[in-house]
């Protein structure tokens, strides 16, 4: 992949700025020209659609090369297990700093209760997360249609067994690993054609989202917008932050070597835009590929951190909206819950609304408050995507340094590559 870099331009705009220009020109074309602005929704789609396409062959090919790269099951049943350790303490914090702050600023007291859209809050409601279904659907019956569906958790499993059966056969599967090895390669340099248009796809979304529904919808319910953005900051800062002091890792860095990606997952608020670019940036950082592969693929299914936080505020502020009665014991009740039922939404279409409905009647909330919350969603969306996407790459360095695969001497490296991009 070194080579991908070194063709990359050295002189003028950077990408990070060019994609934040356009974040801007979109918020102001958005709001001066909303009727045009709303005709720009294909374009924006257009380059979400080219970014996803990459997103499969990319961790099949490069979990595949990992994995018959080490051909050791034993070292991948230990990446698995350290990883889902601290996939749940980042969760489980991430629930405790939502809880807290909505608590404490009290976002849905005042609020006005308006008709909202009651039609997407009542199918909401008759949506349930069946845990025992979703452990099994983890086992692909067609790997072809999990490809087309992009379901992570089934490629992830069924890359893993390949990768493992390919390093089991020696001699034999070397073609087919060699295979998997180019083809990654192949897809970091789509990945690089792909970002030179990030800058008008960024623009579109953005414009799309301000003409669409307006900078006068966030007057409303900017406390509750203030509230989250506030609890993911204060959550990167505490938590994330923490733990990269914990593994002696410079996070300040680690956030300038991921501003692309960071900045494409806050203007698209979609995971899944973010990801080739982020496994890019990460391996430069100096995290082996094997444990990029499967950490940050399963991180996008059991440890979307900012969505968990969103969860545990937007049920709260539900009650709290609507004067309902939800003392603390409750609360803590409400966080066991959602600690197992934000598990693996990354798979299911709208799940962020399904798991607020589907807890917030399980405590006799009031559904209908999603319609409140859905004016604003995209706003928040598009901080809790940023807020995933933060929470899987250091999760992927945590268990880079807990494996002792990410040394001191790469990492001096690292930081002084991140200044020159």
């Amino acid at each position: 992949m070194s080579h991908v870099q070194a063709e990359k331009p050295k002189k003028g705009m950077g990408l990070t700025t060019q994609i934040f220009i356009g974040l801007i020109l979109g918020v102001i074309f958005g709001y001066a020209f909303p009727k045009y602005a709303v005709e720009l929704k294909p374009v924006g789609d257009m380059f979400i659609r080219m970014i996803k396409m990459i997103v499969v062959p990319l961790v099949f090919s490069s979990l595949v090369m990992g994995i018959a790269g080490t051909g050791d099951f034993k070292k991948l049943g230990r990446l698995g297990v350290k990883a889902i350790l601290w996939f749940e303490i980042a969760t489980t914090l991430a629930l405790i700093v939502g809880l807290l702050v909505v608590n404490v600023f009290q976002p849905g007291v005042g609020v006005n209760v308006v008709a909202g859209d009651a039609g997407a809050a009542a199918a909401a409601a008759k949506k349930t997360i069946d845990m025992t279904q979703m452990l099994v659907n983890i086992v692909p019956t067609n790997i072809v249609d999990a490809m087309a569906r992009g379901d992570m958790l089934q490629i992830i499993l069924f890359s893993t067994f390949f990768g493992v059966a390919a390093a089991a056969m020696g001699a034999t599967g070397k073609p087919v690993v060699d295979l998997c090895i180019s083809v990654a390669e192949i897809m970091f340099k789509f990945t690089w054609y792909v970002m030179k248009l990030a800058p008008i796809g960024v623009f579109a979304l953005i414009a799309f989202t301000v003409g669409k529904f307006g900078l006068g919808m966030l007057i409303p319910l900017a406390k509750l917008i203030g509230s989250l953005y506030f609890a993911l900051v204060a959550f990167v800062l505490l938590v994330l932050f923490g733990a990269s002091m914990v593994i002696r890792v410079n996070f300040f860095h680690l956030l300038r070597a991921l501003k692309e990606p960071i900045l494409i997952a806050f203007s698209t608020a979609s995971s899944e835009a973010a990801l080739p670019i982020a496994m890019e940036k990460l391996e430069k950082f100096g995290v082996p590929k094997h444990i990029i592969t499967f950490v940050l693929p399963t991180g996008y299914t059991f440890n979307l951190d900012g969505s968990t936080l969103y969860s545990a505020l937007a049920v709260v502020f539900i009650a709290q909206v609507y004067g309902v009665p939800f003392d603390i014991s409750q609360q803590i009740l409400m966080v066991l819950t959602l600690m197992l039922s934000t598990k693996g939404i990354a798979a299911v279409p709208g799940a962020s609304l399904i798991v607020i409905a589907g807890t917030a009647a399980a405590f006799g909330l009031p559904v209908e408050g999603i319609g409140i919350i859905l004016g604003v969603d995209r706003i928040l969306d598009m901080a809790r995507t940023a807020c995933n996407l933060i929470g899987n790459c250091v999760a992927a360095v945590v268990v880079a340094r807990w494996e002792k695969e990410l040394p001191d001497e790469v990492l001096k490296v690292a930081y002084a590559q991140s200044y020159e991009d």
